[in-house]
């Protein structure tokens, strides 16, 4: 119980401080936002949207991707790191899902998780961006690091962390919550040197391990 009124003060204060918290992730359409996602891994979303300003201007839709010349491809995502696997993905993943979907990017995790180049960290980032799904709760680098200072979790494996926070936190609030932690991540609970005499969860924070 101690633990739920954590996270719910966490998402208190996650509110007040990020309201219109959103994916940082450039795209207009969810096969933009798959792209983008698979590209993002070990990659900042910085670097990630410089590359898809070319990127989509290029490829518009799962079968521009699948017929893509290889080597091209591979230049043009080369800058994001892991070029070649990356690269993969994105066109495996479009023949998937010009194959099987109508070019579509499906809407529910079963489907998704079929897609290569995606796990459920991508899968959530979709579902609850694109549709509006809350799916589960998106577990990355930043997630795992401000929910275990916040003592939300004492878990360090993804799936793990993400079954500790979906006990914690009401449906209602998964897709803001996976948001507004990442977006502290990145503004003020950094990895190194996190600037906690500026942190307005400071009060409420046991910062452990740091």
């Amino acid at each position: 119980m101690q633990r739920k009124a954590q996270a719910a003060a966490v998402v208190k204060g996650l509110r007040r401080l990020y309201p219109d918290a959103h994916c940082e992730l450039d795209h207009k359409t969810p096969l933009e936002l798959l792209v983008a996602t698979i590209l993002s891994a070990q990659c900042t979303d910085k670097r990630v949207n410089v590359v898809t300003r070319t990127l989509f201007t290029k490829y518009r839709s799962a079968a521009d991707y699948a017929r893509a010349d290889t080597a091209e491809l591979e230049a043009l995502v080369r800058s994001t790191g892991f070029f070649r696997s990356k690269a993969k993905s994105i066109q495996e993943t479009a023949k998937v899902l010009a194959a099987k979907h109508g070019g579509k990017v499906p809407d529910s995790m079963e489907d998704l998780l079929q897609l290569r180049g995606v796990a459920r960290k991508t899968a959530n980032v979709i579902l609850g961006t694109a549709y509006g799904i809350a799916g589960g709760i998106v577990v990355d680098t930043h997630m795992k690091r401000v929910a275990f200072r916040l003592g939300l979790t004492d878990q360090a494996d993804p799936e793990k962390v993400e079954r500790d926070l979906m006990k914690l936190v009401p449906k209602k609030d998964w897709i803001f919550f996976s948001q507004g932690m990442v977006w502290h991540g990145r503004r003020v609970c950094f990895a190194r040197n996190p600037d906690c005499a500026g942190c307005a969860l400071n009060r409420i924070c046991p910062k452990r391990g740091v």
